[in-house]
């Protein structure tokens, strides 16, 4: 084992009372780097200090474990089946991250109904081991699965590159999350741009569709650009912030993971199924003293 994975194992098997920042990253269509937005973030959180959880909620095509060589002997259908816990599951990653793996090529997974939608994510309360954020790396398109992730997460990134199917299935995921599940507000990630212009460009282009069609909130948050240090690092399954801290997509992964540190937890429940509700319920005040006293 790593100094990295034993700092991080050390970290995150404490009892967990804290608040967990959740994000779900999405993106609508396959193949525009979300996973890759999803864990690269994670590491350069890591790097940072914080205490971060990957799940691979792509139930039935997992691919987490593999872009990073690691081999899981458990994965979420033993959680599923009752033979493990969700804390006997997680692997370590680069940076200590914790990795909670899907299985691949089950089409059971995929099925899942929605109760064990819920039920998955009402596990997540009751796992020991510690953490300060959770990132759901979604699968792609508009199933049960990738609504009922999206909408129990706090916040939702959704992934786009400059492609006409990209942004279409962008706003197919945001309409129907706002018209019929209840969210209105996200964070855009614009992928493999050539520059911070065109991500700009890409993200007015999504923007006046939603403007005119949708009651939503955009927000630009992130300009990857497109880099071929990535591609080598893929090759090599490292994550382009380990293997080249200094190019430009590992520099724009660390500024989104600044972002994403200065972005508030909630300070109570939304009234839906939440990852962690337990611990966004408050405990009303003390007062110190009685009102005319």
């Amino acid at each position: 084992m790593t100094r990295d994975q034993a700092s991080g194992l050390r970290m995150m098997n404490q009892p967990n009372n804290d608040k967990v920042k959740v994000i779900a990253v999405s993106g609508g269509k396959g193949g525009v780097g979300k996973t890759s937005v999803s864990i690269n973030t994670a590491v350069a959180l890591a790097e940072k200090g914080k205490r971060v959880l990957v799940l691979d909620a792509d139930l039935g095509l997992a691919n987490v474990d593999v872009m990073l060589g690691i081999r899981a002997e458990k994965n979420l259908s033993h959680v599923l089946s009752g033979d493990a816990e969700l804390d006997d599951i997680i692997v370590r990653g680069p940076k200590g991250i914790g990795i909670v793996p899907a299985t691949s090529g089950s089409q059971a997974m995929v099925e899942l109904t929605p109760a064990q939608h819920a039920g998955l994510i009402r596990a997540f309360s009751e796992m020991r081991t510690q953490f300060d954020i959770l990132i759901v790396d979604t699968a792609a398109g508009i199933s049960d699965m990738v609504l009922s992730f999206s909408r129990a997460s706090q916040d939702v990134l959704i992934v786009v590159c400059d492609e006409p199917t990209s942004i279409t299935d962008a706003y197919a995921l945001i309409k129907i999350l706002s018209r019929e599940h209840g969210v209105f507000h996200f964070k855009i990630v614009a992928n493999m741009v050539r520059s911070l212009r065109e991500g700009m460009e890409l993200f007015a282009k999504l923007s006046k569709v939603t403007d005119r069609f949708l009651d939503v909130a955009l927000e630009l948050v992130a300009t990857i650009p497109f880099d071929e240090n990535l591609r080598k690092a893929v090759r090599k399954q490292k994550l382009v912030v380990e293997a080249y801290p200094k190019s430009p997509s590992a520099i724009a992964y660390h500024g989104l993971a600044n972002k994403i540190m200065t972005w508030p937890v909630p300070q109570q429940p939304g009234g839906h199924l939440e990852f962690f509700v337990e611990r966004l319920v408050q405990r009303k005040p003390i007062q110190e003293g009685r009102t005319g006293e």
